[in-house]
């Protein structure tokens, strides 16, 4: 300390000897001290910049591994080599503040042991501590601390590293500086305050001619860092959708959820894996895994997003299905570190968001399975199978499709496997089972609209009842189930307003199917129902042209009319929402010709969709062959 005090305590009497004043040689001092040290404060303004400036890139990295600290750090230290970024860099001022300060406070008692000084400065004596004196002495501590609020919200607003803080850390680093000023100025002396207090100001003037000097703004892309903090707060929120944090069972699926990770990491050479991101996806599997339990002996490893998905169930009389409860958080952790022959999917998007390919192995086959015979084009994002190796298509529009999208993007021709629609031929089944006894009795129209923006429910519905209601058939508007959940009470109100009509019903209750099965004619606008009733029951279908459903706003430049649009005119008839009084007039012709309707999407069906009744042989035979490939060559290796 001697070592430092002496140096400091010859600038101190020079600028005393200057001006005669030891207040004002306390603020000459603390000038050339910020002066002096210039050249560290342009090394800790680079290095903040460069810290910004890679920021993009570590938050990026935190992305793409997300879940994973191990790899996220590693990612993070190769990208502080490249910038040459030193996070010591930052803690020097603070350490020389801080040497500087325990300084000061030596220095200005010894000027107090020296009789010819004067510690006499605008009233105050500069040798006496407040929490001694007290009176207008605690005025000093009072300025160290607004000095230091001043200087941290000028930090946190234009600070190149600071500013980029979460709002709380900025509020902690105030709240922690001007407390601990305030705390100090009590129990050191004056002096020491009024260098605290222009140390802060003097700060503050620095730090606006070094933004001057060295502009953030020529240096980071600020685009590029706020795309890389909304791609970073979108994982962070993951899975948060509809949980009840005060859910009494959500330790409990916590812990399963630790449970089953922990258990699927243990289980070492996995063949199959299944995700389903809901219960309700299933029922696209459903047929495929009666296949191979039937027809192999296959363990299916079956990861599910929900803690109530229906496989919990069937696993209990399948011994050979492995089912694992992981949230979609920790899936992304768990997807990275894949460890299987093949991984089956209905989510689409692989690579292109949160949920990536393993990057401990590059030789797992990613099977992806169309949860829908509608476009793959149009109601799909660009890209979203472009990181799939293969896949089962339902139908012959799905397999041009990609293979167009291939030749468009110049892409590596997947593995595409005419299978056709596990689903559908469940459905089939299901619908040559019922009793279709009295289906002529009575006439029943069925509007079944998407949930999508300006559906017929929101946009055209009153009007559409008000034609309907001039033929004599019984009109049954069963409306999308995810628009029951959102806009309940708006529906509620529309059932109760034709409850006393006996040939409307509003339909909420979903727990019953036969009422599309009946229908002798459907009316909807882009909902998938179409294929559902149409491939069925052979019936034709009326189309409201709402707005279509685009998910894909590049569609058109692939060569292959999206089915969606294609089937309008085969499967029946279409019309503009601003032409509902043709309505009474087409449904009379559409019922009036379904024999020939009947006929027509009969054969438009069997010409589109694969392996009708089949398509379970044919998608189980392709993963076994895949997999007993793959063993052929691991055994080959050994």
């Amino acid at each position: 300390m001697q070592t430092l005090i002496r140096p400091l305590e010859w600038i101190m009497n020079g600028c005393y000897a200057v001006c005669k004043n030891y207040g004002i040689a306390i603020i000459l001092f603390t000038l050339i001290s910020k002066i002096v040290l210039l050249p560290v404060s342009v090394w800790v303004q680079k290095n903040s910049i460069k810290m910004v400036k890679m920021q993009p890139e570590l938050n990026f990295a935190k992305a793409a591994f997300f879940g994973d600290s191990e790899r996220i750090a590693e990612e993070h230290a190769k990208i502080y080599k490249k910038y040459r970024y030193s996070a010591f860099v930052s803690i020097i001022p603070m350490l020389i503040q801080l040497l500087l300060l325990m300084g000061v406070i030596e220095v200005i008692k010894a000027g107090m042991n020296q009789p010819a000084i004067d510690m006499n400065f605008m009233g105050f004596s500069l040798a006496v501590v407040p929490s001694q004196a007290g009176g207008w002495f605690y005025l000093s501590p009072v300025l160290a601390a607004v000095s230091a609020w001043i200087m941290c919200v000028c930090q946190n607003r234009s600070n190149v590293l600071q500013a980029e803080q979460e709002k709380w850390s900025q509020l902690f680093t105030l709240l922690l500086s001007v407390g601990l000023s305030l705390y100090l100025g009590i129990f050191v002396a004056v002096g020491v305050a009024i260098y605290w207090i222009f140390s802060n100001l003097f700060s503050v003037v620095q730090l606006y001619l070094l933004n001057m000097a060295i502009n953030p703004k020529k240096y980071v892309d600020y685009e590029k860092l706020e795309a890389s903090k909304k791609a970073l707060e979108e994982l962070e929120h993951v899975g948060q959708s509809g949980k009840n944090k005060h859910d009494p069972k959500a330790k409990e699926y916590a812990r399963r959820e630790k449970q089953d990770y922990k258990k699927f990491f243990s289980i070492v050479n996995k063949h199959l894996v299944f995700y389903s991101e809901s219960s309700g996806f299933y029922k696209y599997y459903a047929g495929l895994i009666r296949y191979l339990m039937e027809k192999t002996n296959l363990i299916i490893h079956y990861i599910t997003s929900d803690p109530e998905d229906q496989i919990f169930e069937i696993a209990k009389s399948q011994p050979r299905i492995k089912p694992y409860y992981i949230a979609e958080k920790k899936l992304i952790t768990l997807m990275m570190k894949m460890d299987a022959d093949m991984v089956v999917m209905t989510m689409p998007d692989l690579n292109n968001y949160h949920i990536k390919r393993s990057y401990i192995r590059n030789d797992i086959e990613y099977l992806y399975i169309p949860h829908c015979l509608d476009s793959l084009n149009m109601t799909m994002r660009k890209g979203s199978m472009d990181h799939f190796d293969s896949v089962l298509c339902a139908g012959k529009s799905q397999t041009q499709e990609i293979r167009e999208i291939e030749k468009v993007y110049n892409l590596k021709p997947k593995t595409l496997v005419d299978c056709g629609y596990f689903l559908l031929d469940d459905m089939l089944e299901a619908y040559e089972k019922m009793d279709h006894s009295g289906q002529d009795t009575e006439k029943m129209i069925l509007i079944a609209p998407s949930w999508q923006e300006d559906n017929i429910v929101d946009s055209c519905l009153d009007e559409l009842l008000e034609q309907l209601q001039k033929t004599e058939y019984r009109i049954i508007v069963r409306p999308h189930p995810q628009h029951v959940r959102h806009k309940r009470e708006k529906l509620e109100k529309l059932k109760e307003r034709f409850a006393s009509n006996d040939r409307i019903e509003i339909q909420l209750d979903f727990s019953a199917t036969d009422t599309v099965w009946k229908a002798d004619l459907l009316i909807t606008d882009w909902s998938g129902i179409t294929y559902e009733y149409a491939y069925c029951t052979h019936r034709p279908v009326l189309f409201i042209n709402t707005p279509m459903k685009v998910m894909n706003p590049e569609y058109r430049k692939i060569d292959v009319e999206p089915i969606n649009i294609a089937v309008r005119e085969v499967f029946g008839a279409s019309v503009a929402p601003d032409e509902l009084d043709k309505v009474p007039e087409i449904v009379y012709n559409l019922l009036n010709h379904s024999d020939q309707y009947n006929k027509v999407i009969a054969d438009y069906v069997n010409d589109e969709v694969y392996h009708i009744g089949k398509s379970a042989e044919v998608g189980g035979k392709y993963i076994v062959n895949q997999l007993k490939q793959r063993k052929k060559k691991n055994d080959e290796k050994k």
